[in-house]
């Protein structure tokens, strides 16, 4: 569709009813149709009038299984009605020119998609890994252009380079292969690129919760095939929603604490003969922990045990919301944060005590919930944000403590989206 007629077809609001599936909330409709609408003018500014296509990758939030994935551990997690959104004119070039707003413009050549050292760290090395992964698995890759703008919290824990690797496979695979790459493949070849490309370890959970889309109960045991089942829940039925807030603290000097964490839940598998935690059995692990102790230490024990504990979880919390025991469900989210923070201990840094902004969130957010809902550390932890299911009659008093303590705009309260990566209009 031409960029004027789907600019015009926006303002007169033929699209509401899908927008409305895509955000899950009538109050961001308006918000979202100008922000379409905006996407389009911009992409008009750089590329002139086009035929043009709307898609749509979405942010995450792990819902259950706090750093278990790494351990090839079982994960609960959900895409939010955040998203990376991308205006998108097919081109005959064998190019890709896309620019993401307030970034300069990246240009990939797709006759060179070799690894380039200078990439690392950077959207192109992303695209190219993306081009390079979809194309080794036989898919048809090809020229576009395109303008990309987000409302993914970057660095807040809602993976947008995950929303990114995923828009752009989806392009791909809108334009060149009919929608015909499944979101599980779309996730692994962008798990691919940020890995090799983009030189960052990470898991597949980001990936797969941002491409599959809806709640979803992951199973990592075999990472090259896992098991994805999704759990159909509407919250908004238990009166619940869901909120995540920015701690505002700083991910600065963290990457050892991070790292610390499957260094040492790897050290305890090692113990007896294994690579991952999960190829332990949990009877041999309790029976051992004293011999563990001495040889490991005792925070990969504490470590370990969350581990096990959490995979317990992560299967109670999935079939309690299949059941409809919503109850049981807040129950084990709250039972995961307290492990988190007692044997996980991904909360603050030991090596700065008198910064703990998440411990502040954490302990606020336990003092006014009780009868109104539950709260845990979201992601990888030590900075960053907290998650809370709450109840909606007590959201506008959640968000304004909460804010009073970080700054207006910390809370956001978010909804579950049923969809992955996305053509918008179809």
């Amino acid at each position: 569709m031409k960029t004027k007629v789907l600019s015009e077809e926006l303002k007169s609001q033929k699209f509401q009813e899908r927008l409305n599936e895509i955000y899950v909330d009538t109050g961001v409709l308006g918000y979202q149709t100008e922000r379409y609408q905006r996407a389009i003018k911009k992409f008009e500014e750089l590329y002139g009038e086009q035929e043009v296509e709307l898609y749509s990758a979405p942010g995450r939030s792990e819902v259950g299984g706090n750093h278990t994935d790494h351990q090839h551990g079982e994960v609960l997690a959900a895409s939010i009605n955040l998203d990376a959104i991308a205006v998108v004119n097919k081109t005959s070039e064998n190019t890709i020119r896309l620019l993401s707003d307030g970034y300069p413009m990246i240009t990939v050549d797709l006759d060179d998609l070799e690894i380039r050292k200078d990439e690392e760290g950077t959207s192109a090395g992303l695209i190219r890994g993306m081009a390079y992964g979809l194309k080794k698995n036989g898919h048809k890759i090809g020229g576009f252009q395109a303008f990309v703008t987000s409302d993914v919290l970057n660095g807040a824990g809602m993976s947008s380079s995950a929303a990114f690797e995923v828009l752009v496979g989806t392009i791909l695979s809108g334009l060149y292969n009919d929608m015909g790459v499944s979101p599980v493949e779309i996730a692994q070849v962008a798990q691919f690129s940020e890995n090799v490309y983009f030189g960052k370890p990470c898991g597949l959970m980001d990936q797969m919760a941002c491409s599959v889309g809806g709640l979803i109960h992951i199973d990592f045991a075999d990472p090259g095939n896992p098991v994805v089942e999704k759990v159909d829940v509407d919250f908004s039925a238990y009166n619940h929603s869901l909120c995540i807030t920015d701690t505002k603290g700083s991910h600065a000097d963290l990457t050892d604490d991070y790292a610390l964490i499957p260094q040492e839940m790897k050290k305890v598998a090692q113990f007896f003969g294994k690579e991952f935690l999960r190829e332990v059995k949990p009877q041999e692990f309790y029976k051992n922990i004293a011999k563990i102790r001495e040889g490991c230490g005792d925070r990969p024990v504490l470590r370990a045990l969350h581990f096990f504990e959490e995979e317990k979880r992560v299967e109670q919390e999935a079939a309690a919301l299949q059941a409809g025991d919503f109850q049981g469900f807040l129950n084990n989210v709250q039972a995961s944060g307290s492990s988190s923070f007692k044997f996980l201990q991904n909360i603050y840094s030991n090596k700065d005590v008198q910064n703990q902004s998440v411990s502040i969130g954490l302990a606020v957010s336990e003092s006014i919930l009780p009868g109104h809902g539950v709260s845990r550390v979201h992601g990888g932890g030590f900075a960053g944000t907290i998650q809370a299911f709450v109840a909606d009659d007590f959201v506008g008093a959640y968000r304004e403590t909460l804010d009073g303590v970080y700054g207006e705009g910390s809370c956001h309260v978010l909804k579950v989206r049923p969809f992955g990566g996305i053509k918008v209009i179809i």
